[in-house]
């Protein structure tokens, strides 16, 4: 049996650059270190960050405005921010560079009078913060939009959203707005994952996609995967690896999502090798 990892998978820019700047914050104070949210989407690096003192949060209730915030990779509206400040929290912002380029455009497009769609997943933090800075006056795409003839609708993505949901709404929205100025802002690391995991899932019989279970752009690898390949599973960790999803099978592709450290993947490896030595 063949095991072969896709060309791209596992950490992205942006969540490398999130935890450099949160170890070297670590490094350099005894302070608490909270995050808001799940620094990255990822339950194994969380943990192991909790044992050197980053302790997520959900609300700044949550903890007294002492010490260190990191606001994580995916952003969070302008007012969260203010918030922060105010309760005397230490900040460090966290935000994806690509992300902020997102909320940037949303802003300019709502500030010039467009109607402002985000082609994202309403409950993911990232989406929330793009409306944020819109000022809650952009709202999220869906196929049954009420658009008027001649209206201005402006268009920006989420950075993990996949090019089919973005060119179906585009689609959509061409045949009915006066004027459509989009902006591509899927990132590209996204886009080089999801066609790696394509080409792969063609080769393969069974394709294992590692990352978390409430990470977006690992599901939707897992969902582009298993179109191809039905024999595609979403694991965290490689406990999770049953033997018999292999049978029958000669080879087997591993990608990962953007939150997905080497040490999963490797291990992830590993486990199906030695399945495949026991054969």
């Amino acid at each position: 049996m063949e095991v072969i990892l896709a060309e791209k998978a596992g950490f992205c820019f942006g969540v490398m650059r999130a935890l450099d700047i949160i170890s070297k914050v670590r490094k350099s104070t005894n302070l608490p270190i909270y995050t808001l949210g799940p620094i990255i989407h990822n339950p194994q690096v969380v943990e192991k960050l909790k044992k050197d003192g980053i302790i997520p949060i959900e609300s700044l209730d949550e903890v007294e405005g002492k010490g260190y915030l990191v606001i994580r990779s995916h952003g969070v509206p302008p007012e969260v921010i203010e918030e922060a400040e105010r309760r005397g929290f230490k900040l460090i912002d966290a935000t994806c560079p690509y992300v902020k380029r997102v909320q940037e455009y949303a802003k300019m497009l709502v500030n010039e009078g467009y109607r402002v769609v985000i082609v994202g997943e309403e409950n993911h933090p990232e989406v929330k913060g793009i409306l944020g800075h819109t000022g809650d006056r952009a709202e999220i795409y869906s196929s049954d939009m009420d658009v008027k003839p001649r209206e201005k609708i402006g268009v920006v993505a989420q950075t993990t959203q996949s090019f089919t949901n973005l060119k179906e709404a585009i689609d959509h929205l061409l045949e009915r707005a006066g004027e459509l100025r989009v902006f591509n802002t899927i990132c590209s690391a996204t886009h080089e994952r999801q066609e790696a995991a394509k080409e792969l899932a063609q080769k393969v019989d069974v394709m294992i996609v590692i990352g978390g279970k409430n990470s977006a752009n690992t599901t939707r690898l897992a969902r582009i995967s298993r179109t191809i390949c039905p024999r595609t599973y979403h694991i965290e960790t490689a406990e999770e690896i049953q033997p018999e999803w292999f049978e029958a099978a000669n080879r087997v592709g591993i990608t990962a999502g953007a939150s997905t450290p080497d040490w999963i993947i490797d291990a992830v490896y590993q486990k199906v090798i030695g399945l495949q030595e026991v054969r």
